[in-house]
């Protein structure tokens, strides 16, 4: 499930470094600049400048990576690996809008010389998926979530000597940091969908969502469903006879659907959207994201 993976991943980043001064995390970032949209899912920058772009993926039915560099995942359901487009390729788009976005900003000098960050990409996937790595295709950009810190310090110690002097040449404060942060947050453009006109009512559309914001550690996370049979989260929605199910990808089993907006007389239903689906209420004018399919 692609919240999931991005709410683990979010956890893990947000947890090692609420006590830092010399990094920031931000999460859910959407970009639109000369034309490109890039939808990023958390963003690192340190002190040195260095940014780290991730991209997370959930996976837990199983990732499998050729000799080519060609990811292919499970699809428990056919019982079979189909191929998906590179998140690693995905990623290298964020980055070059990502580029684009930093050069639109005021960034701090050193001897009249503009300080430039540097990028790196990483994919990071769900802790508990399974990964099936080539022996010669580089995939030391794949992490699993709870490996990231030490992912980190491996980064960071395999840095050469040019590369030290050169991050130490852009070190930062931490108030310039935030800085830097907040002006990328201030480029954030969020999808908006006018709802009062798609249900044909003649009323103000709601506000747009609002700004991501630097981590913070007190955040909360969502709770995913259970299987009613064996208590796994290994779930995925299908749509049967008497309307959206949860078909448990461990068991097999089957688990109800019960959603109500909780106003009488009002009928909450789900709408599926590719791999996304919302739970909306026409009466009450509310959508929101419910779950997302295995990937």
């Amino acid at each position: 499930m692609k919240q999931r993976g991005a709410n683990e991943s979010a956890y893990i980043l947000d947890f090692d470094t609420k006590d830092s001064k010399n990094r920031a995390v931000i999460h859910d970032l959407r970009l639109e600049i000369n034309g490109r949209v890039a939808q990023i899912d958390h963003l690192m920058i340190n002190r040195p400048l260095h940014v780290f772009v991730f991209e997370t993926k959930n996976f837990h039915s199983g990732l499998k990576i050729t000799e080519e560099g060609e990811f292919l995942r499970w699809n428990s359901y056919k019982k079979t690996f189909e191929g998906m487009p590179s998140p690693l390729a995905q990623n290298e788009r964020h980055i070059t809008v990502l580029k684009d976005a930093f050069a639109q900003i005021d960034m701090p000098t050193r001897l009249g010389v503009r300080l430039s960050p540097s990028y790196h990409s990483y994919v990071l996937v769900a802790s508990r998926a399974r990964i099936d790595r080539p022996k010669k295709f580089d995939t030391s950009q794949i992490v699993k979530a709870d490996d990231w810190p030490k992912t980190l310090d491996k980064h960071i110690d395999s840095e050469g000597v040019f590369s030290t002097f050169a991050s130490a040449a852009r070190i930062v404060s931490s108030e310039t940091l935030v800085d830097i942060c907040n002006k990328l947050i201030a480029l954030h453009k969020p999808i908006t969908m006018n709802y009062a006109a798609k249900f044909g009512i003649i009323e103000t559309p709601p506000a747009a969502e609002p700004a991501p914001q630097i981590a913070s550690p007190s955040e909360e996370y969502s709770v995913s469903p259970k299987c009613r049979s064996c208590g796994s989260d290994s779930l995925g929605i299908q749509y049967g006879k008497y309307g959206y199910y949860f078909k448990c990808g461990s068991c097999d089993g089957n688990t109800p659907i019960k959603i109500a907006c909780g106003q009488s007389g009002h009928k909450e239903k789900l709408r599926k959207e590719g791999l996304l689906f919302f739970r909306e209420c026409a009466d009450c004018k509310t959508s929101s994201l419910f779950f997302t399919n295995p990937g």
